[in-house]
């Protein structure tokens, strides 16, 4: 990535399309054009025709494509080509990723981008390694970011990139969020259970088991709700789902012992209990795992917030 000569200001361009997503492209605005990144950052909000702007940018973030289905429009995939090519620091959020995607830009590489986008991803673009269940993935001069608050996570580590925790704990203030979310946590899908017609079977245990979380739950037993053999409904719900049902369960059992922690009325081992991970070591396990940060510390954070 080109470095900025002293006394001069890094280049954040953001092309812009009709129908974009408003919340992703404000994250965009509301760090790199805070007052605190003023002195540091010039933002750019631009048309994807604008070669120019995207030509001198230090970074390109790109929040969104017209259409995640649709062909990127060329214009866009090749000022991308170009950036990259120059060194410059291409980013994606959302379904921005399927720009970087076109481009050829994440060939054999890690990436990310929004939950209800990861199977698209993985079937449009195979030679990527799709990774569902993070806030954002850092590679270097390409990185790519989940949806909507993912957004700020995102932005902020390229300033703590760029200039370290204590401007990006200044802009985090101006925003009046936390400027890390410690071990950079997994992102959350609360309603976890995809929406189909009538009686399909999958969907039917999915919900069965949000409903009986701290309960014991075994495969056999949500093949039952399904109405499916075992090993049939093992081969269906990996296709639904990209995983197995019993880690699936356990992101579920995290997922709902998020607000429990934040409200802290319960201690950790109560909470892991209530969601059925009754063991405290293997309620601690899993949570770092899924989340990337422990209860303790994930209780700590957004207490602090709030």
């Amino acid at each position: 990535m080109p470095s900025a000569s002293p006394g001069s200001r890094h280049t954040v361009a953001a092309p812009a399309f009709d129908g974009i997503a408003s919340f992703e492209l404000g994250a965009v605005v509301e760090v790199f054009g805070s007052p605190a990144a003023a002195p540091r950052y010039d933002l750019r909000v631009c048309s994807p025709s604008h070669q120019d702007v995207l030509a001198a940018a230090d970074t390109v973030v790109v929040t969104a494509v017209p259409d995640a289905r649709a062909e990127v429009p060329p214009e866009l995939v090749a000022a991308l080509r170009d950036a990259h090519a120059r060194g410059a620091r291409v980013v994606s959020i959302c379904s921005g990723v399927f720009a970087l995607a076109a481009a050829g830009l994440l060939d054999g590489r890690e990436a990310t981008t929004h939950w209800q986008y990861t199977d698209l991803l993985r079937e449009s673009y195979p030679r990527i390694r799709v990774r569902p269940g993070v806030l954002y993935v850092d590679g270097g001069d390409v990185l790519t970011g989940a949806g909507n608050a993912a957004a700020l996570d995102l932005c902020l580590h390229l300033v703590r990139r760029d200039h370290g925790a204590r401007v990006a704990g200044a802009i985090a203030r101006h925003l009046v969020g936390p400027p890390h979310r410690e071990g950079d946590q997994a992102q959350v899908v609360a309603a976890a259970v995809p929406e189909a017609a009538g009686g399909d079977g999958v969907s039917r245990a999915m919900a069965w088991a949000l409903a009986h979380l701290a309960e014991p739950i075994t495969v056999a037993g949500l093949a039952a709700q399904a109405h499916l053999a075992p090993r049939t409904f093992l081969r269906h719900f990996h296709r639904r789902t990209g995983t197995s049902p019993l880690r699936w369960v356990v992101a579920q059992r995290i997922t709902a012992s998020l607000p429990l922690l934040e409200r802290g009325a319960q201690s950790v081992e109560q909470v892991g209990a209530a969601v059925g991970l009754d063991h405290p070591a293997t309620f601690r396990y899993h949570f770092t795992r899924v989340m990337g940060t422990s209860p303790s510390a994930y209780r700590r954070t957004f207490r602090t917030t709030a």
